[in-house]
């Protein structure tokens, strides 16, 4: 026999193998699709676009929200041959924005450069021969000839 204990919002139920033998006589509960709270994806079932979606990461708040939402909602109700085409205007204007808050909306090619710049940072040797022309004039393609290992063939005792 399974035992059922309420704990706050919480509805705990222990069954037994004989509860397990039998057949479900659960009820599934039908979606309410006026649920606000219920997940949903980026269209609505209205053909609405969900701004809540998290698949939007967030771009329709902010201080980009406005611009974001004229553009994306430019495209998806876009009727033109070449989709979107009438909406550069839209996104143009976002663009902008985005730029004018590069803490908020950091671009690839500024994450790139950062970690570049991070990992490539020059030495202090680097630096000085940098500074001081004509301090190794090798060419940068000629060996090193401190690191080449000396050259063993033909010189062993056989």
């Amino acid at each position: 026999m399974s035992s059922v204990r309420d704990e706050g919002k919480d509805r705990i139920i222990f069954v037994t193998k004989e509860d397990h033998a039998t057949p479900s006589s659960a009820e599934l509960v039908e979606e309410d699709p006026d649920d606000p709270y219920e997940e949903r994806g980026l269209i609505l079932p209205s053909g609405e676009i969900n701004w809540n979606c998290p698949c939007l990461g967030g771009m329709a708040s902010g201080p980009c929200g406005t611009e974001f939402k004229d553009a994306f909602s430019c495209f998806h109700y876009s009727k033109e041959e070449v989709k979107g085409s009438e909406c550069l205007e839209h996104f143009r204007a976002m663009q902008e924005c985005i730029q004018r808050y590069p803490e908020l909306y950091p671009q690839e090619d500024d994450k790139v450069q950062k970690e570049q710049s991070s990992e490539t940072e020059p030495t202090s040797q680097d630096s000085a021969s940098a500074e001081t022309p004509g301090a190794d004039s090798r060419s940068a393609t000629e060996p090193d000839s401190d690191s080449m290992p000396p050259n063993t063939e033909g010189s062993g005792d056989s």
